[in-house]
């Protein structure tokens, strides 16, 4: 027998859907199938025509980028700062 989700419920996975969690994690963490996760958001889409999925996707990866670009310019002013840094125009 199927289990019956709350509105309330489906309301709440979605909306950590769209702020980057993994389908997989919430299907496991509230008992629910990923193909049911995909099927609400499925026919889910902004105006724009993106679907909820898609727009999560973009978020995580937009989140991971920014990870990558802090840590590359951490690693940029560390070896600057070993260096003696950038050169500067001494005649200024």
């Amino acid at each position: 027998m199927a289990k019956h989700i709350t509105a309330t419920l489906k309301e709440s996975i979605i909306r950590e859907m769209k702020e980057g969690a993994k389908v997989a994690e919430l299907a496991a963490r509230h008992g629910v199938s990923a193909n049911t996760i995909y099927g609400w958001t499925k026919a889910s889409a902004d105006n724009s025509g993106t679907s909820l999925l898609e727009m999560a996707r973009l978020r995580r990866e937009n989140h991971d980028l920014k990870l990558i670009i802090g840590a590359l310019t951490l690693e940029k002013g560390r070896a600057e700062k070993n260096t003696g840094g950038p050169r500067r125009n001494a005649g200024r």
